[in-house]
């Protein structure tokens, strides 16, 4: 079983910055794809930004050009530079990895790992 671990969370000022890292504990079969999310307080989780293997990136309209993912294949890792960072973004911070299905062909989330929290103050 893979187990995604998260670190790099913390509390930081407005306008300050933190580099969130995703370590895989084995190599993901079929990976198509990682992401981050997050989840604030009484909010549903949402996806910030993504990354397919190929290198391909996403993100949410509200950390477009504030946040950049990138990862490392080799380490199987997964990071997320956060700049600018804004009271609003403060939230619960997942890594997700997406496999895809051997009949359908379709990436799904698969693993999950267990959050670090990010917080910013004003």
């Amino acid at each position: 079983q893979v187990q995604l671990v998260e670190s790099g969370g913390g509390s930081v000022q407005a306008g300050g910055s933190l580099k969130l890292s995703c370590a895989a504990s084995a190599y993901i079969v079929s990976r198509c794809g990682m992401g981050w999310y997050r989840q604030a307080p009484g909010k549903e989780r949402e996806l910030v930004s993504s990354i397919t293997s190929a290198g391909a990136t996403s993100y949410a309209d509200s950390v477009n050009g504030r946040f950049t993912i990138s990862q490392d294949s080799a380490k199987r890792t997964l990071f997320l530079e956060m700049n600018s960072l804004k009271p609003e973004d403060t939230a619960v911070y997942y890594c997700a990895a997406d496999v895809r299905d051997v009949r359908s062909g379709r990436c799904y989330t698969k693993y999950w790992g267990q959050g670090t929290q990010v917080t910013v103050s004003a």
